[in-house]
């Protein structure tokens, strides 16, 4: 059970860690207006990585015992996408490239808590790719054994604390920590740190058990 939270932490920290533009977003909110925004937009990142991670773990438990016949090919398979995943993410973040835009609608009428939770779950959740992400991980590492419920929503618990940790760090840093991290070197190292823990978890699962 521990292991199934160990492992939703560390997955949620490898899709949260890169600084974008919904981090930029959540500093600006901080910033401009209050911590409770702030935090609170910080809280709708987090709410979309957990719904996500929610809907590749219970759905990979309900098809567990229907891949085991094919679990070793399955979990090389999820592992070469969690190394396409990482390699794009590093070649992103060494190449140049400008700051990401936050768009200007999305920066207008998120002045209450309710408001940036809303909103900033909504844009978060127009980024499907994470579930990919979690579906992989979720699917090679299971290789076809059925994990139970209680230990996929452990595995969603973790993805969601890790989320809410780094959102709110980066909220409650205000214009020191997070105005670093939003530079052009914090973006390159949390790209490249994101990309050492998904590269990582990607070898994990090829080893031999």
């Amino acid at each position: 059970m521990t292991g199934a939270f160990l492992a939703g932490l560390v997955a949620g920290y490898g899709v949260a860690v890169p600084v974008g533009a919904i981090a930029i977003l959540i500093l600006g909110l901080s910033a401009r207006t209050s911590f409770r925004v702030g935090a609170a937009a910080a809280l709708g990142v987090a709410a979309a990585d957990g719904l996500y991670a929610a809907v590749a773990a219970l759905g990979g438990a309900a098809v567990a015992g229907l891949v085991a016949p094919v679990a070793g090919p399955l979990r090389l398979a999820a592992a070469v996408v969690l190394l396409a995943l990482a390699g794009h993410g590093a070649w992103r973040a060494l190449r140049p490239r400008t700051a990401p835009a936050v768009p200007a609608e999305a920066r207008r009428g998120l002045d209450t808590p309710a408001r940036a939770f809303a909103g900033v779950l909504a844009l978060t959740l127009f980024n499907p790719a994470t579930v990919v992400y979690f579906a992989a991980l979720v699917l090679g590492r299971q290789g076809g054994a059925d994990p139970g419920a209680a230990e996929a929503l452990l595995f969603v618990a973790g993805a969601f604390v890790a989320s809410a940790s780094w959102q709110l760090l980066i909220a409650g840093g205000g214009t020191l920590v997070g105005r670093a991290l939003a530079g052009p070197r914090g973006r390159r190292v949390t790209a490249l740190v994101s990309s050492g823990l998904i590269a990582a978890l990607a070898i994990a699962m090829v080893l031999p058990r």
